[in-house]
């Protein structure tokens, strides 16, 4: 008995980790990245490329992958207690990420401009970008002409 409590609690340690490493990737993808592209693109051609559009989708379709594979092999293998230790795990991780969620949140938001700077044609702004400052953001962007509060959100208490 003591045996499978030690392994339930190795796998629900695995559905935090999982939930933490692969599934918060992929709703950082639906939930931030995706929207902030939409508002860059339809804000004008100039500020993103638009190859990363595609980098998403090849984030998005291998992350799927990864989410899939690893909750499909320990769905197939691990006995019904193992199954609900990893749900635990997992859903504990969800709820500690959820007040973290969307562009709203610093942190978000600075995770997708260290991503996507690579792909803002405009040297002052992909600078800008790259070091997270949203005052040299904001500025820029004003000098460019683009609706500068449209594409950098009120951010939320990250705390």
């Amino acid at each position: 008995m003591d045996l499978k409590v030690m392994w339930a609690a190795l796998v629900c340690l695995g559905g935090w980790l999982w939930f933490y490493l692969f599934l918060r990737q992929l709703i950082f993808n639906f939930a931030t990245a995706l929207p902030m592209l939409r508002r860059f693109q339809k804000a004008g051609d100039e500020l993103i490329a638009p190859s990363a559009g595609r980098y998403l989708a090849v984030s998005v379709i291998v992350w799927l992958l990864v989410c899939g594979g690893t909750a499909a092999l320990v769905l197939h293998f691990a006995a019904l207690y193992l199954k609900i230790s990893f749900a635990a795990g997992g859903v504990l991780g969800a709820l500690i990420y959820i007040r973290h969620y969307g562009p709203d949140t610093k942190s978000n938001f600075n995770d997708f401009c260290s991503t996507y700077y690579r792909f803002v044609p405009d040297d002052e702004l992909r600078t800008a970008m790259y070091n997270s400052k949203t005052g040299q953001m904001k500025a820029r962007l004003g000098e460019m002409g683009a609706d500068k509060a449209a594409l950098i959100p009120e951010f939320k208490r990250d705390k």
